[in-house]
Formats: C-alpha cells, structure tokens, sequence
C-alpha cells in the first residue's frame, strides 16, 4: 500500500498550498531566524502571538488613559463585564455551555479553588487518584491538599504507572485502579493530555468509570485546550481547570480557565469565596452574606485582569473562526506527516513515546533520541541552533508540536531535515 505522504519538499509546498487554513499563519507574529521565520513547535508550551493581540491591550491602555475608572462602565468592552466577553468562544473551543466556563486566574490557583469544592474527602473516602509523573502543578497542588485534610499522602495519593510500552496509560489500567480502590478513592485528578508522553485521555470514559465507583472527577486541560475538540459537559466531568498561554495563545502568565459542570450551578457547595464571585445582580450592594452567581462565575476570587484578558480573547476570535473540528483535522495532517516522517527517515536516530492511535494524541509527539540523554541534548541544541523550535522535557523528551494555526508540512519536512544532517555529522 502506497503512503499517502511524500519526503519531499516540492510534496510539503503543495499541502501547504492547497491547506484551507493557511492563511491564519499570517494572523501570528513568527520569531525569526536569520534569513527567515523559525519553524516553531512550542505551542504546547507558549503559543504565538497574534497580530491582533498588541492592537488588543493598547485599545484597554488608550480607555484608562481616557476615561480612568469610567472605562469600567464605558468603551467598546466594558472593563465590569470583561471576562463575559470571552465566554461564548470559550465555551465553543472546550465543547461547555457558556454558564460552565470562567476565564480567572492561573492554572495552579484555579485547581486548588475547585479543589476546596470538590476534593471532599472522609475517612473512608479521601484517596486521590493522579499519574505517576504527573506534571509538578497537580502533584503539589494534590499531596498540599491531602495534607491540609489532615491525611498522609503515602496513604491517599494513589500514582498510577503506566502500563503500555513508553510509559503511556490504558484506560483498562484506569479501570483497575478504580476496581481496587474505588471505594476510597475521593477524587480522580487526571490530564486531559499528559505534558511528556503526549498522550490524550478519553474524558468521557474516565469519567463514567469513575462516577459508578462515587468519584469526584477533574482534569487538567493545559495540554488539551486548543489542542482537541473537548466535549466538557458532554463527558460529565465535575471540573477542569486549564491555563490559556499553551494552544490557546494568551500570551506569557495569561489568565487562565476553569468548568464546572452545569448540574454544579446552584449547588450549595463549599468554596473559598470573593466579591467578584458574588451574584452580579447584587454584588454592589457590598452585604455581608456571599451569594454565589450560578455556574463557573461563582468561583471568581476578584474582578477580571483585562490586559491580560485582552490578548486571549483576540484568540479566542480566531479560533471561531477557524473552527477548532477543522483545526483539529489539520492537526492530525500534520502531526501524521511529522509522524511518517520519524517511522520513514528517522528510525535509526528517534523513537516515538506518544501513542501512535490519533484518537489517543494531539499535536505533540513527543521524542527520545536512540543513544540517550547526551545524544538527545545534542540534537536539541542543533535544532535550536538552527531555528527548529521544540522543547525539552527531563529526562530525555524532545516535544514537537505542529500547531495547526500556524504550523505548515515544510515545517515538519524541515524538522526532518536537520535531524538527518545532525545524525550524517554525528
């Protein structure tokens, strides 16, 4: 059977130029690279930024040099309602009805405020069930919240190894967990894509398997937002939480996202409560009592950052209008086009730890050099040397993503390129 693809950079130039998305390459500044752009692959870990983005927050900076603190209540975009101007496009881009998502905070703080909510645990239910290797934020934010409950990790944090080949996790192993610890189990805190396999979990699945067993069921979207079309409130998961300067292209520390499923929305939960949480209806009145606004807004802390909210609603913008099920089909081109690549050319220098099922990965692939830490290292450092942008995780992970916004077939056909020339050398 013939391969759909072809090594060659006259094949690269031809997709590209027949791709009904190219044009959105334009709507992001590339770094450059002496005589050219860069070919980036970092958007898993800081997405470009947009033309429109710096047009975005000088627009907020001209309202509060003209209008000071009437910009709260006057301008194109009202200061007081900012954040409700990224929900609709929000809610599209992670598969929620608008009520479940918020635009708040960071990643870190989001998670331990939908943990005081939902991370209830008892003492013969305060397990909670992560990854091993679980990326630094959930992991501390887990072991400090056991700990704050007055129990002891090497007693409720349950770390699952994982049990296929290159680390990576079935969902058979999921279910066995929950088959033997299930009844203890308060919590099941899982990635919607693990930051150094690559690989994407089927939320809906988890969540099912760990709602009969009486979890409580949340994910961490860094990796997932912008990358796949989420169907958030179609998989029943209780919460997710997500940081905006991956895929989603918010710009360095953006402010970050939380859901919180609809059945959620007026549950008398517990919860660490601020002014901006408050019902907008009455929030002005400054009483005593909190009442919380239904849905996701209920668990805002502190009125909204709008230069940092600028920026990602641009995004958001492109995104509608891309299209993220059209986004994600250019994805799975291109990282099956990066993927033929390393299996065709490259076998004898990389090998791939990111599940080779698409429905299991998205953008990222991510890589190990055949040799070993030092030779991954030295490609890594070549690559950079020459405009290739991916990033480096430890121990040995090269992470490439094709961010289908911005990313083109030269780009992954280039990639090739330099790791042939780099093991010709070697």
């Amino acid at each position: 059977m013939s391969s759909p693809y072809e090594a060659t950079v006259a094949w690269a130039q031809a997709q590209d130029a027949a791709d009904p998305l190219r044009a959105f390459r334009d709507e992001f500044l590339i770094p450059p690279h002496e005589h050219g752009d860069s070919h980036y692959f970092c958007g898993n870990s800081l997405g470009l930024q947009s033309r429109a983005a710096r047009e975005a927050v000088e627009t907020e900076l001209d309202y509060w040099g003209e209008l000071g603190v009437e910009g709260h209540f006057k301008g194109r975009l009202p200061w007081m309602d900012y954040h409700e101007f990224v929900r609709d496009h929000l809610a599209e881009v992670v598969g929620a009805q608008p009520i479940e998502v918020v635009a708040m905070n960071t990643l870190g703080v989001n998670l331990h405020l939908m943990m005081v909510s939902f991370y209830r645990p008892t003492p013969d239910r305060h397990a909670i069930l992560i990854e091993a290797g679980a990326f630094p934020t959930d992991r501390y934010a887990v072991e400090s919240q056991i700990r704050y409950h007055g129990f002891s990790p090497s007693l409720s944090l349950i770390e699952l190894e994982g049990d296929e080949p290159n680390g990576t996790l079935s969902t058979a192993a999921i279910e066995r967990a929950l088959a033997e610890h299930g009844s203890r189990i308060a919590l099941v805190m899982l990635p919607g894509v693990q930051y150094r396999t690559g690989q994407a979990f089927d939320l809906k699945a988890i969540t099912g398997l760990a709602h009969k067993h009486g979890c409580t069921v949340g994910f961490d979207l860094a990796h997932a937002v912008g990358n796949l079309p989420l169907q958030l409130h179609d998989s029943n998961a209780d919460f997710a939480i997500w940081c905006s300067y991956k895929y989603l292209n918010g710009g360095p520390g953006a402010v970050g996202g939380a859901f919180v499923h609809s059945r959620h929305a007026q549950a008398a939960l517990p919860r660490f409560a601020g002014w901006w949480g408050h019902d907008k209806h009455t929030r002005f009145q400054m009483g005593p009592d909190f009442e919380p606004t239904p849905g996701a807004d209920g668990w805002q802390l502190s009125n909204p950052p709008i230069l940092s909210l600028a920026p990602l609603r641009v995004s958001l913008e492109i995104f509608h209008r891309a299209g993220i099920q059209r986004l994600r089909e250019k994805s799975l081109q291109l990282t099956g086009y990066l993927e033929w690549l390393v299996r065709n050319q490259l076998a004898d220098v990389l090998d791939i730890v990111t599940p080779a099922e698409p429905e299991r990965r998205g953008a990222q692939l991510s890589i190990r050099v055949l040799g070993g830490r030092p030779q991954g290292r030295a490609l890594f450092e070549h690559l950079v040397e020459r405009g290739i942008i991916g990033d480096w995780r430890e121990p040995d992970v090269i992470r490439i993503s094709p961010a289908p916004l911005y990313n083109r077939f030269v780009d992954c056909l280039t990639f090739a390129q330099a790791v042939r020339g780099w093991k010709d050398a070697t």
